[in-house]
């Protein structure tokens, strides 16, 4: 397992791929179903997190994505056959991809009368690289045993992935900057600081369900924070993804439709603001109960000589 994710690494640090950067796919070339078998069930989420790439492709066809050749263990064989290794060494660099198969297959194979074992003989892989696919798009490294193979076209999705769990790692460790306990409920304001305010827009409406759900609160613009908010913390970052943006955690507060609040009142602005300096001064914790059990409605009939709604 460790040798498939050095050998991943290898091919992400060759074209400059860092680990925060998500692909799309690694292919795994191997004849034992076994070991593959381990690579996709058991070890697979580990392997996904350990390389951060979103599946793993088993494949035992060989020849699919490599080229066999043989080569003999000089270390081995140059003792034990002597002036026979020159011959012996000729035969074996000679075997074709289907006569490495077989001898990989019948554990042996006879030259000039020596037998020789699995051990006798190295096979190397080396990648086939799919027609009409450059190096930029797809790439592989092996050890002579098993054969790694990367998907390295850029994919939007996972782009965006990746940078949503940037976001919400920085809001994660300010909220441990300022001291929140897990349980502190916070609203979350986010700002972008760049020219070009499109792309951190995209990634933001795409990847609002993760973010929703790991920050159990939605990612709000700043331009929604109410005057009133408490701001518990905030911090500016830079080079995150490309992207620069400012995040604001404050103390949950009521936001108020000013229009339909004093519509209530039939444009009565001293009753309106009545009603919003009521809700102000309430817990907001219970408030929200309220409204949760009211199914997003709550009467106020306890404001002094103003009208019940």
């Amino acid at each position: 397992m460790m040798t498939i994710i050095d050998l991943a690494r290898n091919i992400r640090e060759r074209h400059n791929k860092p680990l925060k950067t998500p692909l799309k796919e690694m292919i795994v070339v191997h004849p034992d179903a076994e070991f593959l078998d381990d690579i996709t069930g058991k070890l697979k989420e580990y392997v996904l997190e350990e390389l951060n790439v979103k599946s793993i492709v088993p494949c035992n066809d060989l020849l699919k994505y490599a080229s066999l050749r043989a080569e003999p263990d000089f270390s081995v064989l140059g003792k034990r056959l002597g002036k026979s290794m020159g011959i012996v060494a000729k035969d074996v660099k000679a075997m074709s991809q289907e006569d490495i198969l077989a001898f990989e297959k019948a554990g042996e194979v006879t030259f000039a009368s020596h037998c020789l074992k699995l051990t006798d003989i190295k096979i190397i892989r080396g990648f086939k690289r799919p027609d009409n696919m450059t190096e930029e798009e797809i790439d592989a490294a092996g050890d002579g045993d098993v054969l790694v193979i990367l998907d390295l076209h850029p994919d939007e999705s996972l782009f965006e992935a990746g940078v949503a769990r940037e976001v919400v790692n920085r809001i994660q460790k300010l909220r441990k900057k300022a001291a929140l306990e897990p349980t502190d409920m916070v609203e979350v304001y986010f700002k972008s600081l760049d020219e070009d305010e499109s792309n951190s827009r995209q990634i933001l409406n795409s990847q609002e369900q993760y973010i929703r759900e790991a920050l159990s609160s939605c990612l709000l613009p700043l331009t929604m924070m109410p005057p009133h908010a408490v701001t518990v913390a905030e911090e500016s970052f830079h080079g995150i993804s490309n992207l620069a943006f400012t995040i604001t955690l404050t103390r949950p507060a009521l936001v108020f439709n000013s229009d339909a609040i004093l519509a209530l009142h039939e444009g009565n602005t001293k009753f309106a603001n009545g009603l919003q300096t009521y809700l102000l001064s309430r817990d907001h914790h219970n408030l929200k109960s309220e409204f949760q059990l009211g199914c997003g409605k709550v009467k106020v009939d306890c404001i002094e000589n103003q009208p019940a709604v």
